[in-house]
């Protein structure tokens, strides 16, 4: 009688602990506890008297597709020191085009020398066959 329920005391303690691995019928997909977030409370604005959009008006803190696209590439005016600003105030402020007049074909450039025309009208490549002629 002693050994019987030893035995079975062990039949169940081992099938117990067997059930603690991670394979056979004990196995399956645990949600991720950390993947679950709460969601934020519904909030009653403040202002009580606002009226909702009109269907198929644009939303007010969006503006316009230009502008958006300007904020992506520029990241929007960004904050100047003093010290910026008074560099900028003394340098003069560029015309807000400037930077599309430059490549205009009528816009006037200062001729720099023959050394500047010929470093622009040297032939390209990397340079593997390139001499110098020192005068004498």
């Amino acid at each position: 009688m002693h050994s019987l329920k030893t035995v079975i005391l062990l039949t169940t303690g081992s099938a117990m602990l067997a059930s603690c691995g991670g394979s056979g019928i004990f196995n399956r997909d645990r949600p991720d506890e950390f993947a679950v977030q709460r969601q934020a409370p519904l909030v009653v604005p403040p202002d009580f008297s606002l009226q909702p959009p009109a269907p198929g008006a644009p939303r007010p803190t969006e503006g316009t597709a230009q502008e958006q696209a300007l904020d992506a590439l520029f990241g929007g005016p960004a904050a100047r020191s003093e010290i910026e600003k008074s560099a900028l105030d003394r340098a003069g402020a560029a015309a807000p085009g400037i930077r599309s007049q430059v490549g205009d074909p009528g816009t006037n450039t200062v001729a720099k020398g023959s050394v500047t025309r010929d470093i622009i009208a040297a032939p390209e490549g990397d340079g593997q066959n390139a001499q110098t002629v020192i005068p004498s």
